[in-house]
């Protein structure tokens, strides 16, 4: 290794770490010690031999050197590895350039212990650590764990011979390069497991292999694979969690034996250490390395490939139908996330923090078709008529070392987990759970989560006006006889599932199964409402028709006031919806009356005024039942309800369920021409618009409903 030029082609390996694409998420960064250090690491791409000396560099201001097979020495890239700090395994001063620097805090080491790159990622045969490799299977290096106790023998014997003034200090520093015992650093070494993820994992064709094939004549079915697999990665993008684990203490490893051995004659010579004491430390090395081998896999950042293809292959049927393959991996996905997010027990990709309700429903972020139809392509699974034909023979074959990347990545994916023991019990689990057995503890699970969050936002804020609705904030189910029809009911604006109430009671009667959610912010306090995103009452209403979809064969949403407005999104998003009802829905916060916020010009200055603040207002609300409604209305909560309105304008002609509008022809509230106008839009073939003789704004209590509930339950039996 060229030490001269490292510094200066430091700058090169930030560059080429700048061009990449790749979204690098550091995680356990406290955990890297001001110590002499090896990171060990597990290695999939020969991107990390380049990426990842810049990225601890730029944590430690510590110089960062690796460890790297000898087989990557070749040609143009052994003279690049020589100026940015790589050293080959193959390198008869390997031992000693290692060792030295970790004994005067020269250099931090990367060393990558399953010796090459685990294409496959399969390192687990018979529950022990296995290493898949072209020349058969092994176990992990103990190199790493070899190397730093022997530099923290060396150090604590050095230092030793230091504090009792030895004679035999001097030559032997001599001999080892240093001039006095100063330049031996009295911090002790460290071992620091670190775990790479990357996701998604994707090989397809890409500038870099076609730049290759007009470059290089004859490319090895090797040399195609990587620049397919790693040029997709640094081109394309793709994010890479980096998580460091708790160091390593070797020092605390040192048998007091082995000091006394080295004040012996030949026990150490140079760099290298004797036979008989190499033996003797064979051991520790071992088990630090089988320490260092769980901590690194244990970090294993979960992510939603890991999960689909863990399905797939544990399944253990060959025919799987859709929707049952989805709720299946949304139940597991949401139970990895209650553990570690709140107890810690998995570490997972970001995506993975938020609600996973989108894998019922509309798949906005595209998790299942991104992996549905790369599974297809490569053959493992086939769709037909909502069900998924699966290839088993295609997930437990043996990989091709330099193909697999490319030919079979659902395997790979499934690989990457496989040591992590809880998960894979958890998943089998559910993968031979029974479908109707999976679905009623699936609705037991959402309606404790809804029940959970109520009573987190009740007691973790002054309840204040939300006191005062005691178990009217709550959201209910009524259960029916029949499982045919299921109905989601949602509340409006301000207001708390009780309004919905009578409405719930006359369609359970008719024997429809109900379920009311409850919109965030409502059925607490207006304050709780003014800090709420309309997107929150989006993801309720989601969970809700979650519920009703894993208990009854076809699902209706319906709503009032805005909460009609959110059924018509649901409808927009999830083309399974049976059918939609919305009685007095807005189309803009033009469409809204003085009663509910002021005229346009005083709200445009209030918006200005709530920017510029950053403060809480309110506004006087007493049009509505004091029953059920705040007495206030938060401005930013009207905010919210305006942005919905407006993301909703030019979708409504992508609803093509039967859908039934109902308006009061003197809605002191909402504009009835506003409904109308809205009603056109839809894009329904089968859809009813009824302007009924109210002067009220919310029809579905009070005086006259149940002409409202007749005309709501009528529509439903249609579908």
């Amino acid at each position: 290794m060229n030490r001269s030029a490292y510094l200066t082609t430091g700058l090169a390996i930030k560059a080429l770490s700048r061009l990449s694409k790749a979204n690098i998420v550091i995680h356990g960064e406290e955990n890297i010690p001001a110590h002499p250090t090896i990171f060990v690491i597990n290695h999939f791409t020969r991107l990390e031999t380049l990426l990842l000396p810049a990225s601890i560099y730029n944590l430690t201001d510590v110089p960062v050197w690796s460890l790297a097979d000898a087989s990557l020495f070749k040609g143009g890239l052994e003279k690049f590895f020589d100026l940015v700090g790589v050293v080959s395994t193959a390198d008869p001063k390997r031992d000693e350039l290692i060792v030295k620097s970790l004994l005067n805090g020269e250099a931090n080491w990367i060393i990558f212990p399953e010796g090459r790159m685990v294409k496959t990622k399969k390192i687990i045969s018979k529950g022990k650590f296995m290493i898949d490799s072209p020349g058969g299977v092994h176990e992990p290096h103990t190199g790493a764990a070899a190397l730093a106790l022997r530099a923290e023998l060396y150090r604590r014997y050095l230092l030793s011979l230091a504090e009792e003034n030895s004679p035999k200090l001097h030559p032997i520093l001599e001999y080892l390069g240093f001039e006095t015992a100063d330049d031996i650093v009295r911090r002790a070494t460290r071992i620091v497991p670190v775990n790479l993820t990357y996701y998604p994992i994707r090989a397809i064709e890409n500038i870099a292999s076609s730049m290759a094939e007009k470059l290089v004549r004859d490319l090895s079915e090797r040399m195609v694979e990587e620049i397919m697999t790693e040029g997709t990665m640094l081109l394309s993008g793709v994010d890479l969690d980096m998580r460091f684990g708790p160091a390593i203490e070797i020092e605390k490893l040192l048998d007091p034996e082995w000091l006394r051995k080295a004040g012996e004659e030949k026990a150490l010579h140079g760099y290298t250490v004797s036979g008989e004491l190499k033996k003797k430390m064979r051991g520790t090395a071992y088990n630090v390395m089988q320490q260092y081998m769980r901590d690194i896999y244990a970090m294993t950042t979960v992510n939603h490939e890991h999960l689909f293809a863990s399905f797939l292959r544990i399944c253990p049927f060959e025919r799987i139908k859709e929707r049952d393959f989805r709720r299946r991996v949304f139940f597991a996905a949401s139970l990895i996330r209650d553990r570690g997010v709140e107890d810690h027990d998995f570490y997972l990709h970001k995506s993975m923090e938020e609600s996973q309700i989108h894998l019922l429903t509309d798949d906005r972020f595209s998790k299942y078709e991104n992996f549905i139809q790369l599974a297809e392509e490569k053959g493992v699974v086939q769709r037909k008529n909502g069900c998924l034909f699966r290839d088993g023979t295609k997930l437990s074959i043996p990989l091709n070392y330099h193909q697999g990347r490319i030919d079979n990545p659902i395997e790979i994916m499934a690989n990457e987990v496989e040591p992590l023991g809880r998960l894979q019990k958890l998943i089998r689990s559910f993968a031979w759970q029974p479908d109707f057995l999976l679905k009623i503890l699936l609705v037991r699970y959402l309606l404790e989560k809804e029940r959970q969050r109520y009573r987190r936002v009740c007691s973790s804020r002054d309840p204040g006006e939300g006191r005062r609705f005691g178990c009217l904030g709550k959201p209910f189910l009524l259960p029916a006889f029949r499982r045919r029809k299921g109905i989601v009911l949602v509340h409006s604006y301000l207001s708390v599932p009780e309004e919905v109430k009578a409405l719930a009671v006359w369609l359970r009667r008719k024997g429809y199964w109900v379920y009311a959610p409850r919109l965030p912010g409502h059925g607490t306090s207006p304050e709780d409402l003014a800090a709420r995103k309309y997107q929150e009452w989006l993801d309720s209403v989601e969970r809700g028709y979650a519920i009703m979809d894993s208990v009854c064969d076809r699902v209706i949403v319906g709503g009032v006031a805005v909460g009609g407005s959110l059924a018509l999104s649901l409808a927009v998003r999830i083309k399974e919806v049976a059918g939609v009802f919305a009685v007095c829905p807005p189309r803009t916060l033009k469409d809204y009356s003085t009663k509910f916020m002021p005229s346009l010009d005083v709200w445009d200055r209030m918006l200005n005024r709530l920017k510029g603040e950053g403060e809480q207002q309110f506004l006087d609300f007493t049009y509505g039942n004091s029953h059920v409604n705040y007495g206030k209305n938060p401005v930013a909560g009207v905010h919210q309800v305006g942005e919905f309105l407006d993301s909703m304008k030019k979708k409504y002609d992508a609803i093509a369920q039967p859908a039934l509008i109902i308006q009061a022809d003197e809605n002191p509230v909402v504009d009835p021409a506003g409904a109308r106008t809205l009603y056109d839009k839809l894009g329904s073939r089968k859809k009813e618009y009824c302007l009924l003789s109210f002067n009220r704004h919310v029809l579905v209590e009070g005086e006259d409903s149940h002409r409202v509930h007749r005309k709501i339950s009528d529509f439903i039996e249609m579908i």
